[in-house]
């Protein structure tokens, strides 16, 4: 039985991917912030493992994914937990500025760290992290958790070549905006998302993560055929005509 550890699992897309794993055979391990979401989670779905984690908290990633390998292996990581705030740059406190990239970046480093020697021990190893279209380009009401995505697709490209001549496969999943409370319960809406819309739910994303745990899919995975067609576009066109679609898209 292949065996998969979810960050941030007790709602959204760590949810959606938790429920599809486990449908489909996997044993399946989830963690996250929120005990009381966890334990309502762990009593729906029979035979899974669940422990509340600060992924902050190097020390507790480290026991936490030593604690679940020991029954029995990891093939998957899926560092799926990460924050959001949208709003005016200068109207997000510092505090939540930071709590961003901490979430979202060193969270993802820590996790990665922990479960590394024993991903090494399974036969295919598969890390998944979740980025953002957001990655693609700087994105207004966004901006610290647009620099933590950059960051991700980062920390992905090098470690798909570092971790890769190891044989652990490194990839990331890159949707726009998804149907989760992050998104469609914030008290700022940023401009963009009206223009761009809502187009894709947790399953969705949940289904792109079940294929690249399964298929070797490339580094990136695009999400949405509206960001597929940006990111082509990224790729083919000068960088000012990104830079003018997203001033247009994000204008207040």
């Amino acid at each position: 039985m292949k065996r998969i550890f979810i960050t941030g699992a007790a709602s959204g897309i760590g949810l959606a991917t938790a429920k599809l794993f486990h449908r489909n055979g996997w044993q399946v391990g989830i963690t996250d912030i929120n005990s009381q979401a966890l334990k309502s989670v762990a009593a729906e779905l029979d035979n899974i493992w669940y422990r509340k984690l600060d992924v902050t908290d190097d020390i507790a990633c480290q026991h936490a994914v030593k604690d679940f390998a020991e029954e029995g292996g990891l093939d998957v990581l899926f560092n799926c937990a990460g924050i959001l705030q949208m709003g005016r740059f200068e109207d997000i406190p510092a505090a939540k500025h930071k709590q961003i990239i901490d979430i979202n970046v060193t969270g993802l480093i820590n996790m990665s760290l922990a479960a590394y020697p024993h991903l090494l021990e399974s036969k295919s190893p598969v890390v998944i992290n979740m980025s953002s279209a957001s990655a693609m380009y700087g994105t207004p009401h966004f901006a610290s958790y647009s620099a933590s995505k950059f960051a991700v697709r980062a920390l992905t490209e090098s470690l798909d070549i570092e971790w890769g001549r190891q044989g652990i496969r490194v990839t990331d999943v890159m949707p726009p905006f998804v149907s989760t409370p992050m998104v469609t319960e914030a008290e700022f809406r940023a401009p963009v998302i009206d223009r761009m819309g809502v187009n894709l739910d947790a399953e969705d994303i949940a289904n792109a993560v079940w294929q690249t745990a399964n298929q070797d899919t490339g580094v990136h995975n695009p999400v949405g055929g509206f960001f597929k067609m940006m990111k082509l576009g990224d790729k083919l066109l000068p960088a000012a005509t990104t830079r003018m679609l997203m001033k247009f898209l994000s204008r207040e």
